[in-house]
């Protein structure tokens, strides 16, 4: 059994999206010490849709089944004016640079991540928490939380803003950034805020925000976190013909046994649901196990996933 990591290091979220004072990495790596024990081979810096195709991996490297858990990795940002400037970072780069490339100890490890004074994450949920919080650890005097909804809407669990709120986040809720500001060097300076008020519930079922009509006003600014939320990376997609993907881009899975449209190929987590929860990555990993070790077997006769209008 071979797991193929894109990244220099195995772990994935649980080593480059969340922090260590929420989850220490001894645990991490114990977890992964286990896995070698027993004799999965770890394979990193190899990334599944270019390194190596789905079909390679079957008709070059031999496997008879392979597991695609490749997560919601592609970050999305606002779409605004200023969003190119020096200091606007993704919150996946910005997790990314800190625990896992180490920017914490700059200069020990080559990554260096700028916090300035003064940070706002754009966002509501658990990583825009996470991004909150770490700007504090990294020196910063003032972060605040821009978020166009209310706390009753932010999609954060409520422990991770009870503990935002415990260590001084300023939260500004109905209020987002129209525009992002920057001097002749392309750094970051500020922000043109609007406030909203909720409306009538949207599609997702909470009450849409509606911008108030002159509400804008500016704050100064050293960095501004993109914490919107991500979607998944076409790369391995695109790359796989005769993988059914839905209209957002994320892998079609059976429920019951994450098969896919593809024969001897299955999928869970992330790339599935869209971003979710480890826990529920790691049930869809557990059900996937079950499943290709039963296809493998020839026990049960998994059934692939049929195709979109088969």
């Amino acid at each position: 059994m071979t797991l193929f990591e894109a990244l220099h290091k195995p772990g994935g979220v649980l080593v480059y999206g969340i922090p260590e004072f929420r989850l220490p990495k001894d645990i991490v790596r114990q977890e992964i010490h286990n896995l070698t024990r027993m004799g999965v081979e770890i394979r990193c810096n190899f990334v599944v849709g270019a390194s190596a195709t789905v079909a390679e991996l079957f008709e070059v490297y031999g496997y008879d089944a392979i597991f695609l858990g490749t997560g919601a990795g592609l970050p999305y940002f606002m779409g605004i004016p200023g969003e190119s400037y020096i200091g606007v970072l993704s919150a996946n780069e910005f997790l990314t640079r800190v625990n896992l490339m180490k920017a914490f100890a700059f200069p020990d490890y080559d990554t260096p991540v700028t916090v300035g004074k003064r940070v706002a994450v754009v966002g509501g949920g658990n990583v825009a928490m996470d991004c909150l919080r770490t700007s504090l650890r990294l020196g910063a005097e003032q972060v605040i939380c821009l978020y166009r909804r209310t706390r009753a809407e932010a999609p954060a669990r409520l422990e991770e803003l009870e503990n935002a709120e415990e260590e001084g986040i300023d939260f500004r809720w109905l209020n987002s950034p129209v525009e992002i500001y920057g001097n002749a060097e392309g750094l970051v300076t500020g922000a043109r805020v609007i406030k909203f008020e909720l409306g009538e519930p949207d599609a997702s079922g909470r009450r849409r925000p509606v911008p108030i009509e002159g509400s804008e006003y500016d704050i100064e600014l050293d960095n501004v976190i993109m914490g919107i939320g991500q979607g998944p990376n076409p790369l391995l997609t695109a790359a796989t013909p005769g993988l059914e993907l839905n209209r957002w881009g994320n892998i079609v899975a059976d429920e019951a046994t994450t098969a896919t449209s593809i024969p001897g190929v299955f999928a869970g987590g992330d790339i599935v649901t869209g971003a979710a929860t480890v826990i529920l990555a790691m049930g869809a990993g557990k059900k996937a196990s079950a499943n290709i070790d039963l296809y493998l077997r020839e026990e049960v006769k998994v059934p692939r996933r049929a195709k979109a209008g088969s």
